[in-house]
């Protein structure tokens, strides 16, 4: 079953692999791994930090898919979320409104190659789009999520969707702004 909320999840994991590839491109790395000051991320560290938490939501959506489609949790859009799926998706999205450090065991070695951050990050983009087709027909709203925020905290599948693209969006906006000040 087609909908279009999944061909927009679609649409946004593609754009994110085409505005990386577009980031990277040039860099060697020294400009790669350069930090604007003590304490900011590198662009490596934006890209190995969003690497590090989406494998994580990878895995909690793909064992979320096989609980729905063992409970038979089907459906047909429109799909409605909760309150909380929404905000936690607009707190996400960049510009970013709520600055929050991230938790320890999220946070990304410094200096690590190009050559390995990368093609992981890209490869990560391919499985959120494997997941999108192993989503459809589902009940995007009422098959639950583990989130990585809490154990306790569960978000809809299409909303997870939603706000690990607003994540991935965010950090690039903070990777490309350290693109631009890079020292020549």
């Amino acid at each position: 079953m087609e909908t279009a909320e999944l061909e927009e999840y679609r649409r946004q994991f593609e754009q994110i692999q085409s505005q990386t590839k577009e980031l990277a491109a040039g860099l060697d790395e020294a400009q790669f791994n350069w930090r604007p000051a003590s304490g900011a991320w590198s662009i490596e560290e934006c890209l190995a930090h969003l690497t590090i938490v989406g494998g994580w939501e990878i895995a909690a959506i793909e064992r979320a898919i096989e609980r729905g489609k063992t409970r038979g949790l089907t459906g047909a859009p429109p799909f409605r979320y909760g309150w909380l799926d929404r905000f936690l998706v607009r707190a996400t999205e960049p510009p970013v409104r709520y600055k929050v450090s991230a938790p320890r065991r999220f946070r990304p070695l410094h200096g690590q190659p190009v050559t390995a951050i990368l093609p992981t990050f890209l490869h990560l983009q391919g499985r959120f789009l494997l997941q999108l087709e192993r989503a459809r027909g589902l009940d995007l709203a009422r098959v639950k999520v583990d989130t990585p925020i809490s154990r306790f905290l569960k978000m809809s599948l299409g909303m997870m969707f939603a706000q690990a693209a607003a994540h991935e969006r965010r950090h690039l906006e903070q990777a490309r702004r350290v693109r631009s000040i890079l020292p020549a």
